[in-house]
């Protein structure tokens, strides 16, 4: 089967940094299903792993992590899922990605693809939506209720991937005041199309910015990006008893006893928690999946999809990784389809 993968960690403008390759088809466990691949997402995490985790001397490494596709065969104890059902999932870290033809993964971390999209739409979705909705429900402890109760959430990043689709969640499903942080006028204009009550420049001093717009302290704060940058910041400007939650890797350590004064609790996310430690609850993603999708199909939510960069193949996943890297991406970016089949 067709694939894109890479032998050596190296820089994304090396033509070596990803490659066109021809893999073994995977068969599928007990548990798994067999997804002929329709569109994938990339995702900072892709260009992390690209960049920090080398194979081993011979082998080949396959990333992707966001999934539309079509179950093409089950395992002997699927019960969820059966042959010709559109799915979408975010896959599994310790397992190969997706950008392949054929991929194989457990059924309790796939949904029921959105009837109302596009494979390319839908592939967009489910890395960040599991992860937006874990951090603001699952660790923040957000109530799923749209009566407001005088709280706000101060997303920072919110042009991203994780961003595009919290800013939604929070809006429509919650009765949090939304702010949202882009610094160029074209994130900000999408930050605001998305349904943030109100748009704030992470360039300029955050509660300068939160000042401006008449709120001095804001309840719950979802650090997406750049978090090692904006820590003093954000424990200034967060209300005590406050929650501040992160999905990023700093790079500095953070003084966490900036949070003590205020009773200010702490909450990492990451959206693989389950799948790695096959948590009790691991089905919970599979769950979440639907719910969106539902979601979706009533108009409440819709797809982060920005750029199309057109079939998937080594070249145009350099340039998506390029651009992930640049820090310049806004919403999703989507490739779809190889071709004929191999």
């Amino acid at each position: 089967m067709k694939a894109v993968g890479y032998e050596r960690s190296l820089p994304i403008d090396d033509p070596l940094a990803l490659i066109d390759l021809a893999l073994p088809e995977p068969q599928p466990g007990p548990h798994d299903l067999l997804v002929a691949v329709e569109a994938i997402s990339v995702n900072p995490v892709d260009t992390k792993i690209r960049r920090g985790v080398a194979p081993a001397d011979g082998e080949k490494k396959v990333l992707g992590w966001d999934v539309a596709g079509v179950v093409r065969a089950v395992g002997e104890q699927v019960t969820l899922f059966r042959p010709g059902d559109r799915v979408w999932y975010a896959g599994a870290l310790d397992r190969p990605g997706a950008n392949s033809e054929l991929h194989v993964v457990d059924e309790r971390i796939a949904g029921k693809m959105p009837a109302s999209l596009s494979f390319a739409q839908a592939a967009a979705l489910p890395l960040t939506t599991l992860t937006a909705w874990e951090l603001l429900f699952d660790r923040l402890g957000v109530a799923r209720e749209t009566t407001p109760r005088g709280e706000q959430l101060l997303v920072i990043g919110a042009a991203g991937g994780v961003g595009s689709i919290l800013v939604q969640l929070a809006r429509t499903l919650t009765g949090l005041t939304v702010i949202g942080t882009a610094s160029r006028p074209e994130s900000q204009r999408w930050v605001r199309d998305l349904g943030a009550h109100h748009v704030i420049d992470h360039a300029k001093p955050l509660g300068e910015e939160l000042r401006r717009i008449g709120i001095p302290a804001v309840t719950h704060v979802a650090s997406l990006t750049n978090t090692d940058d904006h820590f003093a910041q954000i424990a200034d400007v967060v209300a005590p008893q406050g929650k501040f939650g992160l999905i990023d890797d700093p790079q500095k350590p953070l003084d966490v006893l900036l949070l003590k004064r205020k009773s200010v609790s702490l909450h990492w996310e990451l959206m693989y928690t389950r799948s790695l430690f096959h948590t009790p609850d691991m089905i919970e993603q599979h769950r979440i999946l639907n719910r969106v999708a539902e979601l979706i199909d009533a108009g409440t939510l819709r797809t982060t999809l920005a750029e199309h960069f057109g079939t998937i193949d080594a070249a145009n996943l350099r340039k998506a990784h390029a651009l992930i890297e640049s820090g310049k991406a806004r919403g999703k970016i989507v490739l779809e389809g190889f071709g004929a089949r191999a």
